[in-house]
Parts: structure tokens; C-alpha cells; sequence
């Protein structure tokens, strides 16, 4: 199954279960769309949370892979460094 294919049934279910939850809903129309624009801010500062976490990681991770990156740099011309003065005796 394609990764495509989960997140369009996903979206799929989601969206009947929103048509279901609106119109078998107790509540008078206005405390409905109340509700719903809630639930909506709060999906979308979860999603901002979850975003920014993500990119907080991705900066974690190149910070460490540049550290690590120059580590292996400088090892590597101290060996280079010494191989040349070995050389050079």
C-alpha cells in the first residue's frame, strides 16, 4: 500500500466522521460551528507545535553533523600533518 493511498484514506475517514459528528449533533447550529472553528484552531496550533519540534530537530541534527563533520576534518589533518612531517625526517 502506497503512503498516498493511507493518507487520502485518512483524510477520507476524517472527513465523513466530521459530516457524521455535524449532522447527528445534539447541539443547536451555532454552538455546532462553534465547536467545530475550536476544534479547528486547535488542530492547527497542534500541527504548528508539532512543525516547529520537527524543524527544532532537523536544526539539532545538522548542528551535530557539522560538529561531527569538523571533527573528522581536524582529525583529519592532524594525521595529514603528521604523515608530512614523517615524510619530511
Amino acid at each position: 500500500m502506497k503512503n498516498t493511498d493511507v493518507v487520502v484514506g485518512v483524510l477520507g475517514g476524517l472527513a465523513v466522521g466530521v459530516l457524521l459528528g455535524v449532522l447527528f449533533a445534539p447541539d443547536k447550529g451555532c454552538n455546532t460551528r462553534k465547536k467545530i472553528a475550536q476544534k479547528g484552531t486547535d488542530l492547527k496550533d497542534n500541527l504548528k507545535g508539532s512543525f516547529a519540534d520537527f524543524i527544532a530537530s532537523v536544526e539539532d541534527q545538522y548542528s551535530n553533523f557539522t560538529s561531527n563533520a569538523e571533527d573528522v576534518i581536524e582529525e583529519g589533518k592532524s594525521k595529514l600533518e603528521k604523515v608530512a612531517n614523517e615524510i619530511k625526517k
